[in-house]
């Protein structure tokens, strides 16, 4: 059954090489129908590739090659949850050596723009215990780019 919530990412021209990475990189992942222009149109010929169906971990995305009007920005990403740090490392690893760029607090973005949270558990549950715990580990998460889940035990054990 087709899902009824799809969530539409805009790509400038290479919505297909997104999807084809994302399927290559994370679980559960797969790259669908590929829809084509049937013929020229503003700014595109006929057979470009229009919108391109996949799935990251599960979730239903639509890729739209709609051109420079918009970017992506930090007010969406997508938050994969890792159980260890050689998980973390190879997602965080996969978008960063595949032309993205580093930024903080275990936050990165691929090539196209787009931003991705690579969030251990150990993390998300130090957070979730809140007081003395989550302060430690959220001064801990503070000094970091790709979360050091090591770093992490530790200040949660204080």
């Amino acid at each position: 059954m087709k899902s009824k919530n799809t969530i539409c990412l805009w790509y400038e021209h290479d919505a297909e090489a997104a999807a084809h990475f994302y399927a290559s990189v994370f679980p559960d992942s797969a790259v669908g129908a590929v829809h084509r222009a049937p013929s020229d149109f503003p700014g595109g010929k006929a057979d470009a590739v229009l919108t391109v169906e996949f799935t990251v971990c599960g979730i239903p995305c639509l890729g739209l090659n709609g051109g420079t009007a918009f970017k992506q920005s930090e007010a969406f990403s997508f938050q994969i949850a890792t159980d260890d740090q050689e998980e973390t490392d190879r997602y965080w690893n996969a978008i960063v050596n595949n032309g993205g760029t580093e930024s903080a607090c275990g936050w990165c973005k691929d090539k196209w723009g787009l931003s991705w949270q690579i969030t251990p558990r150990v993390l998300t549950d130090a957070m979730a215990q809140g007081g003395e715990v989550a302060q430690r580990a959220f001064q801990a998460m503070m000094q970091m780019g790709k979360i050091d889940v090591a770093k992490i035990e530790a200040a949660v054990r204080g």
